[in-house]
Order: C-alpha cells, then sequence, then structure tokens
C-alpha cells in the first residue's frame, strides 16, 4: 500500500516529474513485484501449512528474486548519483540527468538484470538434485537449493562469489564516492537548514543501501554451512522484505514534497466529494 501510494502521487502530481521522483517511482514500482514473489508464498506456508513447490515455481522465485534483488541495487546506486548530481552540480541537473538518459538508465539495468538472473538460475537447475528435497528456507534460494544438489557445486559458489561480490563492491564503491562529494558539498552550505534538507534527502537512501547490501552479502558471500539456521532465514527476511517495507516508510515520511502532494491528493477527494 505504501509503494503503491508512492506510484500513484508520484503519477498524478506533474511537480514530482523530474528524475529524482521517477527513479523512486521505479523503486516503488519494483518493491511491489519484489515482495509478492516471496510474501504469498511465505503465508501459505505458515497459514496453510502447504510447503509443497513446483520445479517450475522454485525456478521462478530464484529468477525473480536476483532479477528484483539485481534491479533495487542497480536503482539504489543510480539515485545516489542522481542526488550527487543535483547537490554537487545544480546547475547542470536537467542537462545531465536528461529523460531520456533516465529511461535509457533504466532499460539497460532491467535487460542485464535478466541475464545476470537467468544465467544464475539456469546454472543452479542444470545441477542433479537426488538428496533430500526439503528447502530450509522460506522460499527458494539458490545456497540452500546448492546444499541439495548431489554433484560438485564448487564453480556455482565460485560464480555467484564472484558475481554478486563484483557488483555488490562497485555498487557500493560508486555510493560511497558519490556521498563523500556530496557531504564535502553539503558542509561549505552556509545556512544550516540548507544543510538539513540535503541530509533529509540522502539518510533515508543510505539506510536502505545499508540494510540491503549487508544482508545480501551475508547470505551469498559468506561460507556455506550444511546445517540450516534461524539466522540464515532472518537474514533471507531483511534482503527480500525489509528492503521494500522500509522504502515507501522513509521516503514517504521524510520527504516533504511526497507529503504536500498526498495531502494535496487528499483534500481534492474530500472537496470533490462534498458536491
Amino acid at each position: 500500500m505504501g509503494n503503491f501510494l508512492i506510484v500513484t502521487v508520484t503519477t498524478l502530481d506533474k511537480k514530482l516529474h523530474i528524475p529524482m521522483f521517477f527513479f523512486l517511482r521505479n523503486l516503488s514500482v519494483l518493491d511491489m513485484c519484489y515482495i509478492s514473489v516471496t510474501v504469498p508464498k511465505a503465508c501459505v506456508i505458515f497459514l496453510l501449512e502447504n510447503k509443497a513447490i513446483s520445479m517450475a515455481g522454485c525456478a521462478a522465485q530464484i529468477f525473480l528474486v536476483f532479477w528484483f534483488a539485481y534491479i533495487e541495487l542497480l536503482l539504489l546506486t543510480i539515485m545516489a548519483w542522481d542526488r550527487y548530481v543535483a547537490i554537487c552540480q545544480p546547475l547542470h541537473y536537467s542537462v545531465i540527468m536528461n529523460p531520456w538518459l533516465c529511461v535509457q538508465m533504466t532499460l539497460a539495468t532491467l535487460l542485464s538484470g535478466v541475464v545476470f538472473a537467468g544465467f544464475h538460475t539456469g546454472n543452479t537447475f542444470w545441477l542433479p538434485f537426488c538428496q533430500s528435497n526439503v528447502v530450509h528456507q522460506f522460499f527458494c534460494e539458490i545456497p540452500s537449493l546448492l546444499k541439495l544438489s548431489c554433484s560438485d557445486t564448487l564453480n556455482n559458489k565460485i560464480s555467484i562469489f564472484i558475481s554478486v561480490g563484483v557488483i555488490d563492491c562497485v555498487c557500493f564503491a560508486f555510493i560511497t564516492m558519490s556521498y563523500i562529494h556530496i557531504f564535502s558539498t553539503v558542509f561549505k552550505f552556509p545556512t544550516k537548514g540548507e544543510r538539513g534538507k540535503a541530509f533529509s534527502t540522502c539518510v533515508p537512501h543510505m539506510l536502505v543501501v545499508t540494510v540491503f547490501l549487508s544482508t545480501a552479502v551475508a547470505v551469498y558471500l559468506k561460507p556455506s554451512s550444511n546445517s540450516p539456521t534461524l539466522q540464515d532465514m532472518i537474514i533471507s527476511v531483511f534482503y527480500s522484505i525489509v528492503p521494500p517495507f522500509l522504502n515507501p516508510v522513509i521516503y514517504s515520511l521524510r520527504n516533504k514534497q511526497i507529503k504536500e502532494a498526498v495531502r494535496k491528493m487528499m483534500n481534492k477527494k474530500l472537496y470533490l466529494g462534498k458536491y
């Protein structure tokens, strides 16, 4: 509901048709899709105790989780760059962050994510599975499935470690450099109000990036153990469910423009309802 509200407000309010809210709208649509991959099946498991999932359903979950997680990370990286341009190069913002470039970056993220997710999904289901058919997780996840294979999974683990590690490190480095430049610029602002306004758009973004990256790294880059633990499930919750929940909360509550747009939309509905 929170993500849907952001999509609705940023679409209907023409004042919010700027790159910052274009990417936020894309992030909200992505989060609605992302959380829909795991939560409905988890609810079926816990409420109806129907724990079975087909091989095709399992493959679809892995592909979509990988795809949406990849897009989420790249969108968060692009949003950091958008904040850098807006704060550090405000006079060139409209030229650099033009609508066509925003669309191109979004499409490139979507298409490269298909390749990334397709490769790891195919690489996983190419393996023979002849051990237990119990996945010790509330959704299909590659580390949990690799434990069920009766063949050597070293190549799979290496490919995941390298690809996830490289992407995470590159995005983290890019985001870190963006915020180093942002903070060095913000501290030069003459008034405390201007500094506070700049920080209010950056701190929520940093919070989401920290939660998402740290938990994803803990799942895919830590040494695997044969014994499933409650900790593994909790960490998976933090990278698959918490970010889609956090995004609308922190972006809606801390962004004055979105709160004002929501207030205007509600007042308009109430006004129209009187006649």
